[in-house]
């Protein structure tokens, strides 16, 4: 139409060039043609004018981000993964149909500031949310579905399954078959290296790093494991805990653990962490002697399904039973492997130990705080104040 229109405007001046050279006699049927020209140009500008409205309303629905309006109907449970951008979270509404469009999510984020504390995890939405709404269902700790527990420091396996179990419905079975191989749930293969000639206790134990946990509902025993695992890896990796006990003490980081795990049983504060690290070094490295720590014995009762006693009430039998791998009451060095899980602290202890020549300590006070000594003499005169002071010991 627009070329129709061209031609017309060509033709109407070749006409009104020579009409315009011979004066007023064509007056009249100038007069004519102009009108006509006059309403084909105001056509024209109609058209013209309806396709840009036209046209506008096209660009402004392009670049006007598509919205749902209200709260939504309908549930819907969405899992936004791990280190997801505002733009994948949008993704993965307008998937489950949440928002109608990622830009409206993106938008509306960008005007709420708390939009970059959305963590992680599965949610209670609700379908067809406007993308603010959205946001603040995001926002709400009441919509995201989490299984909350806290691994207490020292916790040894067992009592971690127990733990999961109840706070994710997991059989206590699924986490035991999970853990047989702890290569596959991210513990590299040299962490059960010795330098003390002994056979390394290839499980889990040790390496599932005691912490406050929110697991996604959906995850398997062999995920949460491997969640755990992966949080000990990076606190290890954090402390440089490898390579200071590998060049410092010179002993393997398997070995480094074992004492971590040790030190975390026998310690009641940690203050004394590195210093009961050292008594462990000193006995099993330096004086080659038994380390004589009751909670090895301890130990060995909880794993065939007995309850862990106070270091007074464990009997003789109990204490150096030769069929205990963990006997350290007559047998030299570290036991085969850690027994527990231990928190930094006693990591820290274990990989930077204090100096000092200490071959005995006791706990003393109800506080928990431990005596040291270096002579079995000093060692009776601090059980004596330890019983002075209520700890139910036997004495020397």
């Amino acid at each position: 139409m627009i070329d129709e229109l061209d031609l017309a405007f060509d033709e109407h001046a070749e006409r009104g060039r020579p009409r315009h050279r011979r004066g007023s006699r064509g007056g009249k049927k100038s007069s004519g043609k102009s009108a006509v020209a006059f309403l084909m140009a105001f056509i024209l500008l109609a058209v013209l004018g309806g396709g840009v409205y036209f046209g506008y309303n096209k660009v402004k629905g392009f670049f006007t981000a598509a919205d749902y309006d209200g709260v939504g109907s309908g549930p819907v449970q969405v899992t936004i993964a791990q280190g997801s951008t505002l733009t994948d979270i949008g993704n993965t509404l307008v998937d489950a149909d949440v928002v109608k469009s990622t830009k409206a999510f993106t938008n509306a984020a960008e005007k709420d500031t708390r939009s970059k504390n959305i963590q992680n995890g599965t949610y209670n939405l609700k379908k067809q949310m406007s993308a603010k709404n959205a946001i603040v269902a995001l926002l709400d700790p009441k919509n995201r579905v989490t299984s909350g527990v806290t691994i207490p420091e020292g916790s040894t396996t067992m009592q971690i399954y127990a733990l999961l179990s109840k706070a994710t419905k997991i059989p206590v079975k699924d986490f035991q078959t999970a853990a047989k191989d702890p290569v596959a749930l991210g513990v590299p293969a040299f962490w059960f290296n010795r330098r003390d000639h002994k056979a390394a206790q290839k499980s889990i134990e040790g390496f599932l790093f005691p912490d406050t946990y929110e697991f996604d509902p959906k995850l398997t025993a062999d995920q949460i494991l491997k969640t755990m695992v992966d949080r000990f890896m990076k606190e290890a990796t954090d402390l440089g805990f490898v390579d200071k006990v590998q060049n410092t003490l010179a002993v393997s980081p398997f070995e480094g653990l074992i004492v971590s795990s040790l030190t975390q049983a026998e310690s009641g504060t940690n203050a004394d962490m590195p210093k009961i690290a050292r008594v462990a070094y000193n006995r099993a490295y330096k004086n080659h002697m038994p380390l004589q720590f009751d909670t090895t014995a301890n130990y060995w009762i909880q794993l065939n399904g007995g309850k862990a006693k106070f270091s007074g009430q464990l009997t003789g039998g109990e204490l150096d039973d030769p069929k205990n791998p963990y006997n350290t009451v007559s047998k030299l060095g570290l036991p085969p492997g850690p027994i527990n899980n231990p928190g930094k602290s006693a990591l820290q202890g274990a990989m930077s130990p204090a100096a000092g020549p200490w071959l005995y300590f006791v706990v003393i006070d109800k506080k928990g705080n431990s005596a040291f000594a270096t002579t079995n003499t000093q060692h009776c005169d601090n059980i004596r104040k330890a019983i002075n002071n209520g700890i139910p010991l036997s004495p020397c």
